[in-house]
């Protein structure tokens, strides 16, 4: 991409305080992008080949949006967690196979989005995020789903698409939880805790293509209450 290009992007950007541009073969995040650390409230860098995050990223410190998606990054940089203002974290479809300690800094994020990447097990440690409404990690290797998620503050967890087989009944406790979504893992009926139905806050579980028939559900205790939940709140998820 010439300079010429590129400079009216920025000339732009600093007007705006948005800097989008996707697919365009970016093999690194444009240096250029750090005389905007003052100005820059929405980056959308998608569909580029950048394979590192540099550290200079932690002075962006008015980002709201970070948006990488279909890049080729491995992992993230420990300065990521400087950027307090940040609502809305967007990685998917990259090679990441574990976040930084510093991402539990970000208190201000409402949106996690790590779909596609390569995540085996759950990430640790991101109960600090008080404001989390959504942690997208589907379509990832996950096999299972321990008794630390029982911290998070996340109204909605997606885990579609992994490998899962393994549910801690721990994820009954997490006190924003109502939306959980479990569709297409290795989940057998017997590994579905009945404290899920019948004692959290979830009130849309959604488990299609696992090892069981969704009708089978009925049968656990439980799933009465659930009912009332969903019930209630249909009206949102439609």
């Amino acid at each position: 991409m010439g300079n010429s290009a590129l400079k009216s992007h920025l000339e732009t950007s600093q007007k705006t305080g948005v800097f989008q541009l996707t697919a365009k073969g970016l093999p690194e995040f444009p240096e250029e992008l750090q005389r905007l650390t003052a100005n820059l409230r929405t980056v959308d860098l998608s569909g580029n080949k950048i394979e590192v995050l540099p550290a200079d990223i932690g002075n962006f410190l008015q980002l709201k949006s970070l948006t990488l998606n279909s890049n080729r990054l491995a992992c993230l940089p420990s300065e990521i967690g400087k950027l307090k203002k940040l609502e809305t974290l967007s990685l998917n479809g990259n090679r990441i196979q574990q976040l930084p300690p510093t991402l539990g800094q970000l208190k201000a994020l409402r949106t996690l989005n790590l779909s596609g990447n390569q995540f085996s097990e759950f990430p640790p440690g991101l109960g600090t995020l008080r404001h989390l409404d959504l942690l997208d990690l589907s379509r990832n290797k996950i096999r299972n789903v321990p008794s630390a998620l029982s911290e998070l503050q996340t109204i909605e967890i997606n885990l579609n698409q992994n490998q899962i087989s393994v549910l801690s009944a721990d994820v009954s406790l997490c006190p924003r939880l109502k939306v959980l979504r479990l569709e297409e893992n290795c989940l057998e009926l017997s590994s579905i805790p009945q404290s899920i139905l019948g004692d959290s806050q979830v009130s849309l579980f959604s488990v299609e293509g696992n090892l069981f028939e969704v009708k089978d559900l009925r049968d656990l205790e439980g799933y009465d209450k659930y009912m009332e939940r969903f019930t209630a709140n249909k009206k949102k998820f439609t």
